[in-house]
């Protein structure tokens, strides 16, 4: 308990005063506990910022894991990538800071490895489009680059922007460019 209590302290300040900017003494009179207590469950500041980054990935994975029984490559692309969209949405804190992490060095190869295994199902879609002939036959690191980068930008739009238009038909219009783009 006093583990997650430290996570989500550190999750707020992470967010408002940046990663380099925010000491473990604030991260502990935030968590309501003493350095030592936090030191018990996190050696570095480090550890911690990959811990918090590894509960989102997981808890983003636990959704991915859900069935999706929809008809085509396309719907199933498109499941996936709402899925994600809302998510986030529903979580802008965690957008905002894994918006700050996406080239830190801060976040371990061994963690980005284990964060990677949240898009084995999107990974999947790709693969198979791609040998039915109904996406584009290039890089999957290329194509997966592509439309993370269009979620990212969708969504920092959507959350740290000034989005005009509802974020239903913004998302509608975003999976249309997408899919325009990767598709055959």
């Amino acid at each position: 308990m006093k583990k997650q209590k430290i996570k989500e302290a550190a999750l707020k300040l992470l967010i408002q005063n940046g990663l380099h900017a925010t000491p473990m003494s604030a991260i502990a009179k935030a968590a309501n506990t003493g350095m030592g207590t936090i030191y018990n469950h996190f050696a570095t500041k480090e550890i911690l910022i990959n811990a918090i980054y590894l509960d989102i990935k997981e808890q983003l994975e636990t959704l991915m894991r859900e069935p999706n029984h929809q008809p085509t490559i396309k719907a199933q692309f498109e499941y996936y990538y709402r899925l994600v969209t809302s998510f986030y949405l529903e979580q802008p804190d965690y957008f905002k800071f894994m918006d700050q992490l996406q080239s830190s060095p801060i976040i371990s190869e061994e963690t980005r490895e284990e964060g990677y295994k949240t898009m084995t199902p999107v990974i999947s879609i790709l693969k198979k489009g791609q040998q039915e002939g109904i996406i584009k036959d290039m890089d999957l690191d290329v194509l997966l680059q592509f439309v993370g980068g269009t979620v990212l930008a969708h969504l920092a739009w959507l959350i740290n922007g000034d989005a005009t238009k509802t974020k239903k038909s913004s998302l509608n219009d975003q999976l249309r460019l997408v899919w325009d783009a990767i598709k055959q």
